[in-house]
């Protein structure tokens, strides 16, 4: 789909937690972050989107739903390269679990820009502390 741009996602850092003074071993720190990555996907619910699996399998459709463990259900499905994957093109809805999932591709118009750089910025200071 024409016009999509790749969002890599990175999972690391203290995130807000560590504003309030707390400190949490890397596992709870990753869960923190990735529940902003969490809210970050449901927002784009119903938007088409292209997710590219770490076997190089690209898979383009509306993105159905999300969980918080990343998970994703697509629905309306195409493969973009059907001749590589000639068993995908009878499949019209999938479920990706979200750790082989390497990126995301969505349109730029639908990423508030602007938010994500305030985020961005508050992250970077509290790392700073």
């Amino acid at each position: 789909r024409a016009g999509t741009k790749s969002v890599p996602v990175r999972l690391r850092g203290p995130g807000p937690l560590a504003a309030a003074g707390l400190k949490l071993p890397h596992a709870a720190r990753a869960a923190a972050a990735g529940m902003l990555f969490y809210s970050f996907f449901k927002s784009l619910v119903g938007k088409d989107v292209v997710v590219e699996l770490k076997n190089d399998l690209s898979i383009c459709g509306t993105l159905h739903s999300v969980d918080q463990y990343l998970n994703i259900k697509l629905t309306d499905i195409s493969v973009t390269d059907p001749e590589k994957y000639p068993h995908m093109l009878s499949v019209k809805n999938c479920f990706i679990r979200g750790s082989v999932v390497r990126y995301v591709q969505l349109p730029a118009d639908e990423v508030d820009t602007q938010l994500l750089q305030d985020a961005a910025r508050k992250e970077a200071l509290q790392q700073k502390q």
